[in-house]
Parts: C-alpha cells; structure tokens; sequence
C-alpha cells in the first residue's frame, strides 16, 4: 500500500510536530519489526504469552491471553517464575531501528511513551545525559514513598520521581520495563489495583499529566484489541490536549474502531514501515 498525496502531506506535518515536541509518541511493540532483522524478543502480548506457555504449561484456552497466562503461572509456580522468565525473554536488548534513534535524536522531546518491556528506546537514548525513565510498578516490587511508578535517571539508577520534572525527555514505560531492574506488571494481578485506581488517574506519574496537558498523541506499533491496552492508552490519553493519531493496519477488529472513534484518534492507515519512514526521513528501514 502507498501512501495517497494527502497522507504523505499528513505525516510530514505529523513528523514537524513530534520535532517541535507538540505530538508525544506512543509506541507499542510491533514497532521492534521495523528493524532489517527479526527482533531477538517478541513483539507482542499474544507472542509473549504463547512464549510463556511454552515454558510453563498452562491451559490452552488461556495461551493467546498474556494477562491469564502469567497469573496462571503466578498462582501455580509463583510470582518468583514469571519474574524470571519475563528478564530472561527481555533479557536482549533489540538494536535501536531509525524510528527509536530518530527520536533520540530529537532535542525538543518531552516525553516518549513506550508500551512494551524491551530495552531498545532507552538503548536509543543512552548516549544522552538529560533524560530519565518512568516505570509502572508492580505491587510488590515498589521501593520507593510514590506508589505506582518508579522512577530512574539516565545512568540507571534509581531516583526519586519528582526528579523527571527535570529531565529534558521521559521515557514513561507504564507497563514496566525489563530494564533496568526487571519490574513489570504482567499477570491479572498485577493490574487489579492499577485499574481499580486509573480512571482516576492516581497511577498516572504527575510528569506525564503535565506534558501532556498542551499536546496530541501519535500511536505507533499498538493494537487495542485488550480491555487492559484500551485502558490504559484511554487514561493516558485524558486530559491531553491533542489532536491524536494513530498509525493503523486495515484489519482493525470492531472494538479497535469504536476505540478510536470514541476517544477521538484519527486513524492513518498505513502499513507502519511506511509511516516510519516518511516519520523520521529515512530511506530505509535500518
């Protein structure tokens, strides 16, 4: 599929605004295949949790269900398992492709939203000195005064949240993230607070609620056909000043449109290596 002229136009335009820092990115995992090579971890909830299963037996008719099958292995071989596997599958970091070294590269980005656990955004950034990250924390895990997140700063380390005021770019991962610790929120249980407490916004870091409040988003690799991804991009979303867009494929389910629809995301539909590459300026996908 090419894109039509006007389309072309939209990204150049689309592409303007997340330099100037007006659109925030919104990154799910299947942007890990805009590399030239396979990604060394999977690039999605339905491929990760059929990974876990094969690790760890669990009942077919859950296997496709990430959420199910790590609270399954958490009930039966307990949290201790599903911690480990989930640092060894993310345990390699993907090599940064043009799209996450492009936004690196940006010095008026305020905040990158990335929805998956892997490394390779904060592989991107870690030639900078003036960004940190923003992590949703599982309930057990949390070491910190400031429930919900944990925070680090470029080095790794962690810091206080109230420290991402200062940064010149936050990587918010609100999923978690295997690096640098590993905290990840990946079983139901994991979520059941989360969700209980995220209409609220309670879970949302303070650093994200304000550098939204005056810009859009751009989604870029997400699908939303869970009620725990629609969630949580709808609560992100909220009080943003927008406009919104997403980059989309054309097999979209039902719940995936009236997603959009509601919350007002004007889809782009376009394979994504091709939006990419009209996104950064590249000439191929490296």
């Amino acid at each position: 599929m090419s894109a039509a002229p006007e389309t072309t136009v939209l990204l150049e335009r689309l592409s303007a605004d997340v330099a100037a820092g007006r659109l925030i990115p919104y990154l799910g995992p299947d942007v890990l295949t805009l590399g030239p090579a396979e990604p060394p971890v999977p690039a999605g909830a339905r491929a990760l949790s059929q990974l876990l299963s094969s690790r760890v037996a669990v009942p077919g008719r859950i296997r496709n269900n990430l959420w199910h099958t790590a609270q399954y292995i958490e009930t039966f071989r307990h949290r201790v398992t599903v911690d480990k596997l989930m640092a060894e599958i993310f345990k390699p970091v993907p090599e940064p492709n043009h799209l996450h070294r492009w936004l690196a590269s940006l010095d008026q980005l305020p905040l990158v939203v990335d929805t998956w656990y892997d490394g390779a955004m904060r592989a991107a950034l870690a030639g900078r000195s003036d960004w940190g990250s923003v992590h949703g924390a599982s309930k057990a895990r949390r070491t910190t005064d400031v429930p919900w997140v944990r925070a680090f700063d470029a080095a790794g380390v962690e810091c206080e949240a109230e420290a991402a005021i200062d940064w010149a770019t936050v990587l918010y991962k609100p999923h978690g993230a295997a690096q640098p610790d590993g905290d990840v929120l990946a079983s139901d249980s994991d979520y059941v607070e989360v969700l209980t407490e995220i209409d609220l916004q309670t879970p949302i870091p303070g650093v994200v609620k304000e550098r939204r409040s005056d810009r859009g988003f751009i989604f870029l690799g997400c699908r939303f056909y869970d009620q725990i991804l629609r969630t949580f991009a709808r609560c992100i979303l909220r009080r943003a000043g927008g406009p919104h867009y997403a980059v989309v494929p054309d097999d979209l389910t039902p719940n995936e449109i009236k997603f959009l629809s509601i919350e007002g995301i004007t889809p782009i539909v376009l394979p994504l290596a091709e939006a990419a590459l009209a996104l950064t300026g590249a000439t191929e996908n490296v």
